[in-house]
């Protein structure tokens, strides 16, 4: 059984003041209810309580935990690694556009190496961070440096780039992890956070079932302002917004599954491939409030 701390305190701004929003279930692994709370002063949203960092790690035990192994055991993990390819793809070019200069990258969140590997074949000398030990095994044995914990990387202003893709809402210390990650980017070096965001018609269609939730793996369920929030408080400006648009199909997918169960597996592929394209349409006439961001940060 794991052990539960209770925030008493905004993790982002630290204010004693906020709201119950009601349970979400764990769908994917243990079938437990955890509540969502906001925050009154700066508006996020977080699970509350939570496991602390020691017992966290039972939620990831899954065959179904797709980004901590590469093996595909059923049909909607092998097309995630189909569109994966793609998505390496773009998150490389991501790199290359938005930093004038190749150096260090640290991948914080790397799950098995493929950003990395990409990476150093174009020129990058890539190092990363990845918690779980199952994907730092595979990811070593591609000959990869890839370390549990950011204090074992940690220099000042020594990386061009840091990433975290889907990453940031899985992180205990969020305050803790801002400051270093200023610390740690060279003056001119760019931070990229992608993360499921909270104000996309998916996550209102699906609510309660809205995959992007994924507690209490995700402690934090980010808005467009909330981040915009996290980049001030840490000495950021955010300089471009770009759209995850395969994550509203693949999320839609998993919610399908979570809400209707009984339905059959082209059911849930038809009813996700559908809401997924509402999604990225709405988006386009609402604040580019797409399923998933990718936020692009600066040193102010």
């Amino acid at each position: 059984m794991s052990n539960l701390e209770r925030l008493n305190k905004c993790p982002l701004c630290k204010s004693g003041l906020f709201l119950n929003l009601g349970e979400v279930t764990d769908h994917s692994i243990s079938g437990q209810k955890f509540l969502l709370s906001k925050c009154s002063k700066c508006h996020l949203v977080f699970t509350n309580p939570r496991p602390d960092e020691t017992s966290i790690q039972e939620y990831y035990v899954s065959e179904s935990y797709v980004s901590h192994q590469d093996k595909s055991n059923n049909l909607t993990n092998f097309l995630y690694k189909i569109i994966r390819k793609v998505t390496i793809r773009h998150k490389l070019n991501w790199l290359n556009t938005f930093n004038s200069k190749k150096g260090n990258l640290l991948d914080i969140g790397c799950g098995t190496g493929y950003l990395l590997e990409a990476a150093a074949r174009d020129g990058w000398k890539g190092i990363g961070i990845e918690p779980d030990p199952t994907a730092r095994k595979l990811a070593n044995s591609k000959n990869l440096e890839v370390e549990s914990e950011i204090s074992k990387v940690y220099k000042k202003e020594h990386y061009q780039c840091i990433t975290m893709f889907h990453v940031l809402e899985h992180v205990h210390q969020l305050r803790k992890l801002g400051k270093k990650l200023s610390k740690m980017l060279k003056t001119e070096g760019t931070l990229l956070i992608a993360v499921p965001n909270l104000n996309s018609f998916d996550s209102n269609y699906y609510k309660a079932d809205w995959a992007g939730l994924d507690v209490p793996r995700h402690l934090y369920h980010f808005t467009k302002d909330t981040i915009q929030y996290f980049a001030k408080d840490n000495g950021f400006l955010i300089t471009d917004t770009i759209p995850m648009k395969f994550d509203s199909f693949y999320v839609s997918l998993l919610s399908e599954t979570y809400r209707n169960k009984n339905n059959k597996v082209w059911e849930h592929y038809k009813n996700g491939f559908i809401t997924g394209l509402k999604s990225n349409r709405w988006a386009k006439k609402n604040e580019l409030n797409y399923s998933s961001i990718l936020f692009i940060l600066k040193k102010s």
